[in-house]
């Protein structure tokens, strides 16, 4: 028996009729999106999730979205179309230098001291995490941050790690290749140091030069997961754009845990929409959504595993 309720529908011309997508269904596919990513939609969004998941039905020839549902439930087990499906519902906006003053700060107050004692005959070491990295343009922006603000970039064991649960974002940056218009408003002297352009059937297309993207080690994380694959501490972590999606619980769990995944004295970077008010975790505000761990925190066991 189909749920009954208030409806939602879309036009959908690929199929006879619109897709329509009951309270009770919704209700369903917001608790599974929550269980699954961390994501807490609002009542508001179901017009959303009714849009972004109708592809999914259509792939399958299915009416409702109670269909679909038991499809996940029942004719899924390994998982593949769970991934689709949080694909298809995850949101991913962004571009090169997004929330530009950040990079600069990243120069000048954290690359500049790195340099100085690295003259003085400190290490040559720098790990960055780009926590929810998307179609690649945040981790690409650290990468050219990075060897045009370091001495010698080539004599320095530098790894940018970007993560994102999108599987087919993740495939994309990978591949690093933009249409031109996403990187036209980039300094002259960037384009053509650190990308290249496409001819032929690629004109119209640049792709970040090899010495930039050797730069990014990618990979799926959900940050909603118990256990991240991660055995190091970092310098940085950019998690920009992401807590707001996330309601205050999951927050208040995630954020100690980046936390203690930063060196002490590390710099963990917000959205400019985000903020730590009411957090005590340990961070003081050095700049706009920029944050500076003051000392070392109780561990969880990611950092104790790193640190041996």
């Amino acid at each position: 028996m189909e749920p009954v309720g208030p409806t939602v529908p879309i036009e959908t011309p690929n199929a006879s009729g619109p897709f329509a997508i009951t309270d009770r269904e919704f209700q369903r596919f917001r608790a599974l999106i929550y269980q699954h990513t961390g994501i807490a939609l609002g009542e508001i969004k179901q017009q959303l999730v009714c849009s972004r998941l109708g592809k999914r039905l259509r792939h399958y020839g299915y009416r409702t979205f109670s269909q679909y549902y038991q499809h996940l439930m029942e004719r899924d087990p390994k998982g593949e179309e769970l991934l689709r499906m949080i694909n298809a519902i995850t949101t991913n906006k962004t571009d090169f230098f997004r929330e530009a003053d950040h990079f600069p700060f990243l120069a000048s107050e954290i690359l500049t001291p790195l340099v100085a004692q690295a003259h003085a005959g400190g290490p040559r070491r720098l790990r960055i995490w780009s926590a929810a990295c998307s179609s690649g343009e945040e981790p690409y922006s650290i990468a050219l941050t990075v060897l045009e603000g370091l001495s010698a970039p080539g004599a320095w064991d530098v790894k940018i790690l970007a993560s994102d649960i999108d599987t087919d974002m993740l495939a994309e940056a990978k591949e690093g290749i933009y249409r031109a218009e996403r990187v036209a408003s980039l300094p002259p002297p960037l384009l053509r140091r650190y990308f290249l352009c496409g001819k032929g059937a690629r004109e119209g297309l640049v792709r970040v030069r090899k010495e930039v993207r050797n730069l990014v080690a990618f990979r799926r994380i959900n940050l909603r997961d118990e256990d991240w694959p991660i055995r190091t501490v970092f310098d940085v972590i950019f998690c920009r754009n992401v807590i707001i999606y996330f309601d205050r619980p999951t927050q208040e769990r995630l954020i100690p845990r980046l936390v203690n995944l930063l060196k002490p004295g590390g710099f963990l970077f917000l959205g400019h929409s985000e903020s730590l008010i009411g957090m005590q975790v340990g961070l003081r505000s050095v700049g706009k959504t920029v944050y500076q761990k003051a000392g070392d925190e109780e561990e969880w066991p990611e950092v104790r595993r790193a640190r041996g």
